[in-house]
């Protein structure tokens, strides 16, 4: 295989091996998709990490700056007032900023996380009127959610500068 085709050959992480608990399986599959997601935005270029690559106006620096919210929302109980606003990181939001954030939001929520025992018992959230779903339920709603747009980022990385892989 001549060198140039072994470099651009895909490295992905290899999905992870977690307990054997439903608990520690959805934690294991979530903070893999978290890792792969923010990866995906820490250090890609300005102003490209912003540009919308698609008619819908999706840019990989307001996936991120999304997915914090969702984060904050379901698990540390925040209120958003505007989810699609969420799409958007403020124009003084670097990479590096957001990418914190992010990764912040995920410690905050996984401390949440680690005192929550029983699967089938509501997410403790802050007081809003409205029932807290499961912790099950939760847990695979960020699954879905961060896997969802951890491959649209895979894309628009790609689009951005070629690099693939998790």
């Amino acid at each position: 295989m001549p060198p140039a085709a072994r470099r651009a050959r895909r490295r992905d992480a290899p999905p992870p091996r977690t307990g054997s608990s439903e608990a520690e399986t959805l934690r294991g599959f979530l903070d893999y998709l978290r890792t792969s997601v923010a990866g995906k935005v820490d250090g890609a270029p300005e102003p490209q990490v912003r540009t919308a690559a698609v008619p819908s106006g999706t840019n990989l620096l307001g996936l991120l700056h999304h997915l914090t919210h969702v984060e904050r929302a379901l698990f540390l109980g925040a209120e958003v007032r505007n989810w699609q606003a969420t799409f958007r990181a403020a124009p003084e939001d670097g990479v590096a900023e957001v990418v914190a954030r992010y990764r912040e939001a995920v410690e905050r929520a996984n401390v949440v996380l680690d005192a929550c025992t029983d699967l089938a018992a509501p997410l403790p959230r802050h007081p809003s009127g409205k029932p807290a779903p499961s912790v099950r339920w939760a847990l695979t709603h960020m699954v879905e959610e961060t896997g969802r747009h951890a491959g649209h980022a895979d894309v628009l990385r790609e689009l951005i500068d070629g690099a693939t892989g998790r």
